[in-house]
């Protein structure tokens, strides 16, 4: 629509970054800032800092740089948040305690653009604007759910002012960027190695003069990205020092130790699960009961 500013939002399980185009201007990438730097990359992170107030409980909360800074520096009781995005389509993903207080994925969502137009540099109002967001050709989980995908992006997006908000694959973003260079007709495979997911587009570009045209072809994802990656390294070089492999007396029983702690622990999205009261129980009574193995069997330390 002419005269309309558009924003393209691509929030990503790692960082998240937003281009805008105003009515006669060229587009360009948002910068975001804190106390220290700016950047055009915010990080999709979450920091919640406890505090009191006259009203009783009261939650700061810090987002990007700022929720790293705050996590490294406070000395308050914190909760971080990061992956977040890897909840999306899933249905098992209804919500998450911080200090009692119940928020589901809209709320961490909304939470985080809310505090990213705060931080960016220069006004920017998505109330009438044409928002154009990215997403991923296949959702991290076994069994992604599309529909609550959308659903769930949808109202984040209400809560910060934007109705209609327009999807478009991750992908075909990255590859409208390369086309603009183009001279000549191509046929463009474009990979978007990601936190979470890692996405696949061909597209055909053709050039008319100025204007480029598109036509996809074909589009495939998987969920094994970055955080996989991650969660090799911690599952077989820190999990281990960590107790994974050992065992625990119960009942008069030698167990393992659950892989499923560890399992937890080495992927980001799931680590702050661990820190509710009832993990916190079995986890503080699984080290008072701690056995090692020996050449004769296993025996208590």
């Amino acid at each position: 629509m002419r005269g309309r500013v558009s924003i393209g939002v691509d929030f990503g399980t790692t960082n998240t970054v937003v281009a805008i185009a105003r009515p006669g201007e060229a587009a360009r990438a948002v910068t975001f800032r804190d106390d220290s730097e700016t950047s055009d990359i915010y990080r999709s992170v979450l920091l919640f800092e406890k505090g009191l107030s006259a009203r009783g409980l009261d939650l700061e909360v810090h987002a990007g740089l700022a929720a790293i800074r705050a996590y490294l520096t406070s000395v308050a009781e914190l909760r971080f948040i990061q992956s977040f995005k890897s909840h999306v389509a899933s249905p098992a993903f209804e919500e998450t305690r911080v200090f009692g207080r119940r928020l589901t994925f809209e709320d961490l969502l909304a939470t985080c653009f809310r505090r990213a137009l705060t931080d960016a540099d220069g006004t920017i109002d998505p109330a009438g604007a044409q928002i154009v967001s990215g997403r991923p050709v296949a959702f991290v989980g076994a069994a992604p759910d599309e529909a609550l995908a959308a659903q769930r992006y949808g109202e984040a997006y209400r809560r910060v002012g934007v109705t209609a908000p327009a999807y478009v694959y991750e992908p075909v973003g990255a590859a409208f960027y390369y086309a603009q260079r183009l001279k000549s007709d191509a046929l463009v495979l474009v990979a978007d190695f990601g936190g979470g997911t890692s996405d696949f587009s061909l597209i055909r570009f053709a050039r008319h003069g100025d204007v480029v045209t598109a036509a996809p072809l074909g589009h495939a994802g998987v969920a094994v990205a970055g955080d996989s990656f991650d969660y090799r390294i911690i599952d077989a070089v820190v999990s281990p020092r960590l107790g994974k492999g050992t065992f625990f007396r119960s009942m008069g029983k030698v167990l393992p130790v659950p892989q499923g702690y560890f399992s937890s622990f080495a992927r980001w999205h799931q680590l702050a699960m661990l820190k509710t009261p009832e993990h916190i129980r079995e986890l503080e009574a699984l080290a008072r009961a701690p056995c090692r193995p020996t050449r004769s069997g296993i025996s208590s330390r």
